[in-house]
């Protein structure tokens, strides 16, 4: 799987952690009618990718591992999704959106890279 002794020093989860805080900063200025919708989803999916992937990493069987990642890749691409809609309806700029995008992007690659190597170990 990976020569990591723990989740902390996984790539993956970095980036994960290091993503999740940005966005948590970036939705501090959405509109307080979005407390409990759009910003709440948005960081709550952004802090699943890693929690998914620490979790799949304590995980001892293969499928349950497995699994923990494939739900960190569908929470990354529900986190895109969100950007989408906050740039649509004026919430973050291009550029704020174009960026996150972007590390994301890199971050699937990454997360699909990992998992095809788990794949491949057993």
């Amino acid at each position: 799987m990976s020569t990591a002794r723990n989740y902390r020093e996984l790539v993956i989860y970095q980036e994960s952690l290091d993503l999740a805080r940005e966005v948590y900063l970036l939705t501090k200025s959405f509109p307080k009618d979005e407390t409990y919708g759009m910003r709440d989803q948005v960081r709550r999916a952004v802090a699943s990718i890693g929690a998914n992937i620490a979790e799949g990493f304590g995980r001892f069987h293969y499928k349950d591992k497995l699994l923990f990642f494939y739900n960190s890749r569908g929470s990354l691409f529900e986190t895109m999704h969100f950007l989408e809609l906050a740039s649509q309806v004026g919430y973050i700029n291009k550029l704020e959106k174009d960026g996150l995008l972007l590390r994301l992007e890199k971050l699937s690659v990454r997360l699909n890279n990992f998992i095809k190597a788990i794949g491949d170990g057993n």
